[in-house]
């Protein structure tokens, strides 16, 4: 596997029951829904305020921050199980709800149940999009890499053998299904973008279910992010294609902060703060990489009941990297890889990206700014 290259402020950040099984056959697979769609909602309804407030609270009483139980979240994962979030935001309580995919998270945004989430690109751009540009900002990155096509080796031995084979995404329009269908279609498969049908079967599966589906045979293999890739690994499976290798100097965007504009614009104070808090975990995770590791699988232990063994959490967290900065020029990229998998017409990004608050955190902690590769806010 190669190494990543690495920027000054960033570092590398089991087989699940067969009775799990039945849970997927209940869940349809989640097939059928649209990029960015409202026809499978996937937040699991946990949301919850801290009761560890304390102080004066900023302009919002409460800010609602959505987020995964992915390694590839981890910022959130660890600063608000620890605390960092909630010591920056004084008063202002922390309400959180996990989802399993961006597309979920996207309609929570724009219904109002969130405020602030981190998200992976194709997501964020397809929200934006849809909007006219009225509906969200990128205000931060978050995640390098962590996501990888694994395949069942038995049936799966080169690229090749993709034709006729049954591989699974976690959503509909999800950053990995972009990223799966894009790749598909450079190597000439042809693909419905809504159904998953063609030349390769896209199975859209919840990553909870995801192994217990590649345990039953069901699917021969996952395009998915972190740690899901590295439990089918301890399955079995193997990695045939690691995502990073694919893009410049290995480095591409797999997960940005967005907020609401509205939001945003009531309350940028409370934005600043989470972004802080967002930057600070950051620089105690490249500092701490041991302990953030254990830290983020405690947070995952706490939000899925079962902690990640070290083989599979070693293996996962190696595949990431924590940073501030967006990626821009990543983002772009991606924006095109939806077009080419069909979910969205060309694009215009222009003012997705708002990173004067951003810039002004890390200014104010001595650190390099970060750009919006000319797709800033006007």
């Amino acid at each position: 596997m190669s190494q990543r290259s690495r920027s000054p402020r960033t570092t590398r950040i089991r087989r699940a029951a067969l009775a799990g099984v039945a849970a997927v056959t209940a869940a349809g697979l989640l097939t059928a829904c649209g990029y960015g769609s409202q026809a499978a909602t996937s937040s699991s309804d946990n949301s919850s305020a801290s009761s560890a407030a304390s102080g004066p609270a900023l302009s919002a009483s409460t800010v609602h921050i959505g987020y995964f139980a992915n390694l590839t979240h981890a910022t959130p994962l660890i600063g608000i199980q620890d605390g960092k979030f909630q010591q920056a935001l004084g008063g202002t309580k922390i309400a959180t709800q996990i989802f399993n995919a961006g597309p979920s998270e996207i309609e929570a945004l724009n219904s109002g149940a969130i405020d602030i989430a981190w998200i992976g690109p194709s997501p964020a751009i397809n929200g934006y999009v849809k909007s006219h540009g009225a509906a969200l900002k990128i205000i931060s990155g978050a995640t390098s890499g962590g996501a990888e096509l694994v395949v069942n080796p038995a049936t799966i031995k080169t690229l090749a053998d993709l034709k006729g084979k049954k591989i699974a995404t976690p959503q509909a329009g999800n950053t990995q299904d972009v990223a799966l269908l894009n790749y598909l279609a450079g190597k000439g498969y042809k693909e419905d973008p809504k159904t998953g049908a063609g030349d390769v079967s896209v199975i859209r599966t919840d990553n909870s279910l995801t192994p217990a589906a590649y345990a039953a045979g069901q699917i021969d293999g996952a395009w998915v992010p972190e740690p899901t890739a590295s439990k089918l690994v301890s399955e079995g499976a193997r990695i045939l294609l690691d995502e990073k290798t694919l893009w410049p100097n290995n480095q591409f965007v797999s997960t940005n902060v967005i907020v609401s504009q509205t939001f945003l614009t009531a309350h940028p104070d409370v934005v600043k703060a989470v972004l802080k808090a967002s930057v600070d975990t950051n620089a105690w995770i490249q500092a701490n990489p041991a302990q953030a590791r254990t830290d983020a699988n405690a947070a995952l232990k706490a939000l899925t009941g079962k902690a990640l063994s070290t083989k599979v959490l070693d293996a996962a967290w190696s595949e990431l990297t924590v940073t501030d900065d967006p990626l821009a020029a990543s983002l772009q990229a991606e924006a095109q890889h939806a077009v080419t998998a069909g979910f969205i017409k060309q694009p215009d990004l222009t003012g997705i990206y708002d990173l004067t608050p951003l810039n002004q955190v890390l200014t104010a902690e001595g650190k390099p700014t970060v750009s919006a590769g000319g797709l800033g806010a006007q």
